[in-house]
């Protein structure tokens, strides 16, 4: 893969705003969370401005309320206010670049305190996880040394030693999520909405990924540029390149390597449901007239590519328009 044509890895200016923010003298904001909400923004609908996503309070909620909880899983010394405190970073640099007045700033200010403060809530529940998020968590909780690749493996393989009534009882264990019910509350079908969380959001990073790139390819035919051989003749190797990145950052979101181990050698561990497994579970369990938006509640965004959202979906809140 040519990266210089595809463009296919984000390149958040992570460095240059914690730099800035140090310059003026404000509160320090922790890189990792800095990253992953750069990471997003740029990968969203969003326009950028000299490198840096630009904020709406639409897009405060689409970030804190319906992405970040799909790939990130905040470090075990890492506050989970903190992607709350990266966008109202990112919105002051906004206003010092007079891309805002003062009067939309606090407004956005408070939108984000408060969508973080959900944010913090939606990382806490079960039927909200995805299996890299999951398994984060698991491996922390036997305290496996998770830059160690070779030790991840190692607890993947026990792990798959166990039947799954062990493997439920880990689950409801886990003191990182709400546990109201126990191991009763892990059904088949919460697991299911893991495995449909899981697959959505992969996907929806693999779609906006090939979004960024085709917007990159564009802007190269428009300066009379071929068009790469990954596109013109070998359209697989393209595709296989965009699952690759997008792996590689929800790795880098939860564990380096896991959400490919978990997509691959241990597929039997995260099962991502098609869509026959789906439909059986709902004739199972009488749920065939179930509205497709309830079965889409877990995906977050994702959910949007299988449904459009009611008036009931996201917060109680009304956002406030710009």
């Amino acid at each position: 893969m040519n990266d210089d044509d595809l463009r296919l890895a984000p390149h958040p200016r992570t460095a240059d705003l914690l730099r800035w923010a140090e310059e003026q003298g404000l509160e320090p904001v922790a890189e990792r969370p800095l990253n992953a909400v750069l990471t997003l923004l740029e990968l969203g609908d969003g326009p950028v401005y000299d490198g840096f996503p630009e904020l709406t309070s639409a897009l405060v909620q689409e970030l804190l309320y319906e992405r970040i909880h799909l790939y990130v899983e905040p470090a075990e010394d890492e506050s989970p206010f903190a992607y709350g405190d990266a966008v109202r970073l990112l919105i002051d640099h906004q206003r010092a670049a007079k891309r805002l007045n003062a009067k939309r700033q606090a407004r956005l200010h408070e939108e984000a305190e408060w969508q973080g403060e959900l944010l913090t809530g939606l990382l806490r529940q079960p039927h909200l996880v995805t299996w890299p998020r999951l398994f984060t968590l698991l491996l922390r909780a036997d305290g496996v040394d998770t830059a160690d690749l070779a030790a991840v493996q190692d607890w993947l393989d026990a792990f798959r030693e166990l039947d799954e009534e062990r493997r439920i009882e880990a689950y409801a264990a886990l003191e990182a999520l709400d546990q109201p019910d126990g191991v009763a509350g892990w059904t088949p079908g919460v697991l299911l909405s893991v495995g449909m969380a899981t697959d959505g959001a992969r996907l929806l990073l693999e779609n906006r990924l090939m979004e960024r790139s085709y917007r990159n390819l564009a802007g190269l035919t428009a300066l009379g540029r071929p068009m790469p051989e990954e596109l013109a003749g070998d359209f697989p190797a393209f595709e296989a390149a965009v699952q690759a990145e997008a792996l590689r950052l929800c790795g880098q979101w939860t564990v380096p390597g896991l959400p490919e181990l978990l997509l691959t050698t241990y597929q039997d561990l995260a099962p991502e449901p098609g869509a026959a497994e789906v439909d059986h579970y709902l004739l199972e369990n009488d749920l065939v007239e179930l509205p497709l938006q309830a079965l889409a509640q877990s995906l977050g965004a994702a959910g949007d590519d299988l449904a459009q959202p009611s008036s009931d979906d996201g917060p109680a809140r009304e956002a406030t328009a710009d």
